[in-house]
């Protein structure tokens, strides 16, 4: 979101003033506003510095400077970068950092230098946007007020007030990364067609973009899986990597990480995270925004992190500042540590848990407490991915010792790491616990003590349902038992034990309720921590050395998130036993949690789909929801790496592991759980003598290089785009072009029907699915139509490139409820004035020809999971005009209001049922036309044509978000104030 004073001190009556008076003349022309009593400003960068900043940090940078080396690009960067240098008021605590040694690494903005006591108070993670805010003052985009509205954050941030904040830099991973660069290249047409100079179109920050989310799992259980799955990855994906890679070209201030090279959220762990950067001489703490939700896992190196939409972060790339709310601050006191056997995952399952119920959303979470001294850095982090899951904005750990011990090992340079650790104690962001520590304030407070952590899983359907292990027998009964809900199958108690034999690969086979078929060691959460997936091999070694074997037609896979988990298993010698076990490992990338799990055997799915099996999946994930992981597994259970080897060795989640064997040995003996269970004190030796900073340092020196796969792949130069009408991957979108430069103003719903009425914990999943493309979806007849055979459909997140495809996969998971069908599950919906029982896009475009509006009534936690664009561009392609719920996620209301999509939210207590709407109604939603009389969160009235009529709260929660409601959405926002701007 775009943070931008002036609007916020006054709305502009003419929408040309506002668009020349925006944000993006502070971006690309030097500011023109005196600041009061301010030293001279600083001196232009030369030519040489606006590329020499991006080898600061040894690697990452290094790499991007290189390939940013010419003379016409730095005197570009020199012009953009000089245009935004402004007088800032707080130059007169800019101090020098000075060397142990001598000399000096630069010049920070200090803190301490304020002598303002509330800052001793401030929680770090708050510290980290007071510093932004001071160091981009310039009384334009941000002012000296929003500086002091952070200052005084114990008092300002219960109110709700708005601040601008403008992230060190941009994390994308390709699903998300390929829309992202479709919308800048359809933004540099756009500014073609209006007259403009589309090469304002360009990142300002430091974009890295690591493509892991198009390998799936093709291909198991056998030595040449890697590169089989990457032939096949390469093959249906060679239209996009080369987009991506024609963009990496294209676009200044742009790395791609190719395929094969990582998970995004591990790589930018082990390798693109500063945490503290040094451009220009000026130090300031690494922060970023990404276009995956489970960015939130560099918080857990003392990187403030956190997802956001994509179009947030095409104008974060374009040098906007987002606007956001001054958050309160959960703080999190740990204390004691983990007993024998638990592991990190059973902790953050736990917390995920405490933090749902204790309710965090749009919070920061900030760990504290002797208890972080028993936590690893990898752990930490586990906890930090899993922010989304658990509500939060951000889940902090602040540097401290550790920090720096995992910024040695994963390979940072010593005057790198001594750098940080200089910075961070100056500015008064280190925590040294052997210290006195100083009280700080938190909005609410929280502790857990570590030895109470219990080992469990999660599920069956969502992330936040923890069933301690020593329970999980009794609540898989229940589930089965229950209605169909979140924790129900409603299964008849005489089919309850039913046994359907089929035959694998011509030996005979058998399924029941609750059997694996599924068991993957996969996602960030977990194959970034080297005591998890190290315990899991261990774990495989002593059920091999037993003599259990995992039944042949369980998929089972290892998906590291980087090449060093490889080195590590392989140094450890324990690679050999979990391939014994069928988890090769099958690529690096998202697989499993992301429903890049591939097809299961004919025969499986057969003897599932055609006995009504509830089939269990096992993954060491974030996410479960159902219809993600896989169509065919109802049931998904997230779990710690070795407990995924753990229930495939049993086969089954409907086991008690305290009192049943989970397999039979060679010798005819009975094997329990605690046979096979290793403990904290061999996964610790095994750590120590198998992970080693030449591993990451070897790894990341050649994750540019590619692979011979892309580095062959050819691609067109220019800076505009060659769009192919016929390609089914890549297709201009239509945002602009009907746009002109006047802005289309606030618009309100009339007569409106009724698309979707669905329930709570509608996810994005939901909404704009990522796995597998349905055979009689509204999706394949598109492609079939182009002659795309069935084997090609790929997945939808692979075609997010291309707005006609994923339009029509908008509402098309097979797993959605709609209350319009009465009890009838599936992607369809009623199109009320014919009575048609249609798909959801056919029912849409009918809608659409009739030129009538739709909205969709919903219940709570609206657009919960993952982080996705389409969630909010699919229904505005459908033509939604409003979304009316009890509650929203917090990155998918902000992409619906950036999709020009009015977001409303019943009044507490009340919703559709309560108010006895029934879905068959037309709405009316008046809002005033000028955006001067719309207020941010004021209530309006919504009216029926049966005469019912209730008070709603308009969930536009800044000025800036009614500016982008007035431009049609954010991106014509943008492109209108890039144009105005003077350069």
């Amino acid at each position: 979101m775009l943070a931008n004073a002036a609007f916020r001190a006054s709305r502009l009556s003419s929408a040309l003033s506002r668009v020349s008076a925006s944000a993006a003349t502070a971006a690309f022309t030097a500011s023109s506003n005196p600041n009061h009593g301010s030293s001279p400003p600083p001196s232009p960068p030369s030519s040489s510095t606006a590329v020499r900043h991006l080898s600061d940090w040894q690697s990452p940078l290094s790499h991007r400077a290189a390939v940013r080396s010419s003379a016409a690009v730095a005197e570009r960067f020199e012009r953009r970068f000089s245009s935004m240098a402004t007088r800032n008021a707080y130059e007169g605590i800019l101090t020098p950092l000075t060397k142990p040694g001598g000399g000096e690494f630069g010049k920070y903005y200090s803190l301490p230098a304020l002598n303002d006591p509330r800052i001793d108070r401030l929680p770090y993670s708050i510290r980290i946007l007071l510093e932004s805010a001071i160091r981009n003052c310039d009384d334009f985009q941000v002012k000296p007020k929003d500086v002091e509205k952070i200052v005084d954050w114990e008092n300002t941030s219960p109110k709700q007030v708005e601040i601008p904040f403008k992230p060190a830099r941009v994390l994308l991973q390709d699903f998300t990364g390929v829309p992202a660069v479709v919308d800048l290249a359809c933004m540099r047409d756009a500014m073609n067609r209006l007259g403009g100079d589309s090469n304002k179109i360009n990142p300002l920050v430091p974009v890295d973009l690591v493509i892991d989310h198009s390998v799936q799992v093709d291909v198991a259980r056998s030595e040449n899986a890697v590169q089989a799955n990457m032939g096949f990855e390469f093959s249906r994906n060679k239209e996009r990597f080369g987009f991506l890679k024609w963009g990496s070209n294209a676009f200044h201030n742009m790395l791609v990480v190719p395929p094969g090279s990582g998970i995004v959220h591990q790589v930018n762990l082990e390798y693109l995270g500063r945490v503290v950067f040094n451009r220009d001489g000026i130090l300031y703490p690494d922060s970023v925004v990404g276009t995956d939700s489970h960015t939130t896992m560099i918080d857990g190196l003392g990187v403030a992190g956190w997802g956001v939409g994509g179009i947030e972060a095409e104008a974060a790339m374009l040098g906007q500042p987002m606007s956001m709310v001054l958050p309160g601050v959960v703080g999190f006191k740990l204390s004691g540590r983990l007993k024998d056997g638990v592991t990190a995952t059973d902790l953050v399952l736990t917390v995920t848990q405490i933090l749902r119920k204790h309710g965090v959303v749009g919070k920061f979470v900030e760990f504290y407490g002797e208890g972080m001294g028993e936590l690893s850095l990898a752990d930490r982090a586990t906890i930090a991915n899993m922010s989304p899951e658990y509500g939060a904005t951000m889940g902090f750990f602040p540097v401290d010792h550790v920090t720096l011990q995992y910024l040695k090992l994963t390979g940072r340079s010593d005057e790198t790491v001594a750098m940080i650790e200089s910075y961070l104690r100056a500015n008064k962001m280190f925590v040294d616990y052997s210290e006195p520590q100083t009280e700080k304030v938190y909005s609410s407070y929280l502790e857990l003590n570590l030895e109470d952590v219990e080992p469990c899983i999660s599920g069956p359907k969502r992330p936040h349902d923890r069933v301690t292990l020593k329970d999980m027998k009794a609540d898989w009964h229940s589930c089965l038992d229950n209605n169909v809900g979140f924790k129900g199958f409603a299964v008849p108690k005489e089919s309850q034990n039913k046994a359907v034999d089929f035959s694998f690969h011509g030996k005979p086979a058998q399924l029941k309720h609750g059997d694996v078929v599924i068991a993957a060691i996969t996602s960030c959460t977990n194959t970034s921590n080297p005591s998890v997936m190290l315990g899991a091999a261990l774990v495989a070694k002593k059920a091999c050395e037993l003599g259990l074997e995992v039944k042949p037609w369980i998929k089972t896979s290892l998906a590291p998130g980087s090449g060093v988990v490889k080195k590590y298993l392989e140094k450890s010698d324990l690679q050999k036993y979990l391939n014994q076990l069928g988890f090769n490992i099958v690529g690096y990338g998202c697989t499993t949690c992301i429903g890049n799990s591939g097809d299961l055997d004919e025969t499986v799915a057969a003897a599932i789909s055609e006995n009504d099996i509830v089939a269990s999946a096992v993954l060491s994930g974030n996410r479960n929801f159902e219809g993600r992981v896989h169509p065919l597994t109802r049931a998904n259970y997230l779990a710690s790496p070795p407990l995924v080897v753990a229930y495939a060795l049993a086969g089954t989640v409907n086991i008690d592991f305290e009192k049943e064997p989970i397999g039979t040995g060679k010798d005819g003996k009975e094997v329990f759980f605690r046979d096979i269970w290793p403990s904290n004190e061999e996964i610790a030796e095994v750590v120590q003598s198998s992970v080693l900073p030449d591993m990451f340092k070897g790894t990341y020196e050649a994750i540019t290089k590619g692979n011979p796969m892309w580095n062959q792949l050819s691609v067109p130069s220019g800076t505009l785009y060659s769009w192919d009408p016929t390609s089914t991957y890549i297709h201009e979108p239509p945002y602009f072009k009907d746009m002109t430069m006047s802005p289309p103003g606030p618009h309100g719903v009339k007569d409106a029907y009724c698309l979707l009425n669905v329930g709570d914990s509608i996810t994005t999943d939901h909404i704009s699915p990522a796995g597998s493309i349905h055979k009689d979806s509204p999706a394949a007849n598109y492609l079939m139509e182009r002659s795309v055979d069935r084997k090609d459909f790929n997945s939808y997140g692979s075609r997010r490139g291309n707005d006609e495809v994923m339009a029509r996969g908008t509402f098309a998971n097979i797993r959605l409820v709609n209350k319009l069908l009465k009890g009838e599950v599936g992607p369809k919906t009623i199109h009320i004035p014919s009575g048609e029982k249609l798909s959801v896009f056919d029912a849409a475009t009918k809608y659409k020809s009739e030129g009538l509006d739709t909205i969709i009534l919903a219940g709570a936690e609206y657009g919960s999971g993952s982080s996705r664009d389409w969630a909010a561009k699919g229904p505005m392609l459908q033509g939604v005009k409003a979304v009316i719920s009890k509650s929203f996620e917090r990155i998918h209301r902000s992409n619906l209001v950036g999709m020009g999509i009015i977001p409303l939210c019943f009044k507490p207590g009340e919703d559709a049922e309560t108010l006895g709407l029934t879905g068959h109604e037309r709405y009316n939603i008046d809002l005033p036309t000028s955006v001067n009389e719309i207020k941010p969160g004021q209530d309006i009235t919504v009216t029926t044509d049966n005469g019912k009529s209730f008070t709603c709260t308009v969930r536009f929660d800044t000025e800036v978000e009614l500016e982008y409601f007035n431009h049609g959405g954010i991106l014509p926002y943008v492109i209108r104030n890039l144009i105005s701007s003077k350069q």
